[in-house]
């Protein structure tokens, strides 16, 4: 992935071991619509476990951030910002991000096209089909067929934005909209990132010049989620953390998305024109898990289609991410994480099974 190839080329031959390409599946939408569908098939059906726990009735609200106060040319409202986002980072891992600057109509366009792609042909659609999770565009469904032992009710398409853009041909107005949509949200990243940097002690840049921010690894993952017959039986998504450094988040206005806070599952309801945001891995190994990423998951519904869009935000390629060493200096906390260059990261992880933590947490107990 160090060369990310431009629209339409294969990318660079993978240096890893991978495993098996995905068999070939109905889309989830397809099932979905199959004539007198009344209960899903056995593949799609978890056994009954803690994922499926009562949702937590808590009205503790998840943390919201004016984004601009956080860009505030007022110190002390820019200084209390960045305090509200540190314990934000601390106590939730999630945040609704407000006042952002990108138009409301451009996070619904973004919204509409990614529709107008799920709506298209098993076929067209079908030409977006990757080989490997590297691959700049790759439509498909579950998480990874190869290894999942049972199936996700969700289709999906994962496209690189950054540094090379890519997009599908059809619909043919989603590269411009894409385009769009993607710097705007860089740009919030970068403030947002910076802002995380001073939270923890550190230079402003920090962050951003350890990850060579300019060449971040953008993803966006469009997530369709179907009626369900049996929705109790399946899974959206199980519980995961997310890679990278940040992922912004849209949705259409059916809720699904459900985070792990004290210990318990929380449904959460955005906001409008709000994203939602998630630290994710790199930000808890370069703050040494002083900010965690947090699990979060899927659920579906019987009645309503969800859509959602998330950017996920990484380092660069090629960028072995580390701690930062000022945040161990004092001797009280130990090196917790050793350095991987964020491709290996993404590559490792996404070629797995979708299982929690588990793979930040081998790298954190044994190393790669």
């Amino acid at each position: 992935m160090a060369n990310i190839a431009p629209t339409g080329s294969p990318p660079s031959p993978p240096s890893l071991t991978h495993p098996p390409p995905p068999r070939k599946l109905t889309s989830v939408k397809a099932l979905s619509e199959s004539p007198g569908l009344s209960s899903i098939p056995s593949i799609y059906t978890f056994p009954k476990q803690p994922n499926h726990e009562p949702v937590s009735d808590t009205k503790e609200p998840i943390p919201t951030i004016d984004f601009s106060l956080l860009i505030s040319s007022n110190p002390d409202e820019r200084s209390k910002t960045i305090r509200e986002l540190g314990k934000a980072c601390g106590d939730w891992g999630f945040f609704m991000v407000t006042n952002h600057g990108v138009p409301e109509r451009m996070m619904k366009a973004m919204i509409e096209v990614c529709r107008e792609f799920f709506e298209l042909t098993e076929e067209e659609k079908g030409e977006c089909e990757g080989k490997h999770v590297l691959d700049p565009i790759r439509y498909g469904t579950s998480f990874n067929p190869s290894v999942d032992k049972i199936l996700y009710w969700r289709d999906y398409l994962k496209i690189f934005q950054h540094p090379a853009f890519h997009s599908p041909s059809n619909p043919p107005s989603f590269s411009e909209i894409a385009l769009e949509y993607s710097k705007r949200t860089r740009g919030v990243m970068k403030e947002i990132v910076r802002g995380i940097s001073e939270s923890l002690g550190l230079e402003d840049k920090y962050i951003e010049k350890a990850s060579t921010l300019e060449n971040c690894l953008q993803i966006m993952v469009a997530n369709l989620y179907p009626p369900c017959p049996q929705p109790e039986l399946a899974m959206g998504l199980a519980a995961h953390t997310d890679h990278g450094l940040l992922t912004l988040l849209i949705q259409n206005d059916t809720v699904g998305l459900q985070v792990l806070h004290k210990d318990k599952w929380v449904n959460i309801h955005p906001i409008p024109n709000s994203f939602l945001v998630n630290i994710g891995d790199h930000i808890e190994i370069l703050s040494n898990g002083k900010y965690k990423s947090v699990l979060h998951r899927a659920v579906v519904n019987d009645r309503n289609v969800r859509i959602s869009i998330a950017l996920a935000h990484g380092p660069a390629a090629d960028v072995a991410v580390n701690p930062a060493p000022m945040l161990l200096e004092d001797g009280q906390n130990p090196l917790a994480y050793p350095a991987i260059k964020y491709k290996e990261y993404v590559e490792l992880q996404q070629s797995s099974k979708l299982d929690g933590k588990s793979y930040l947490e081998h790298i954190r107990n044994r190393g790669i």
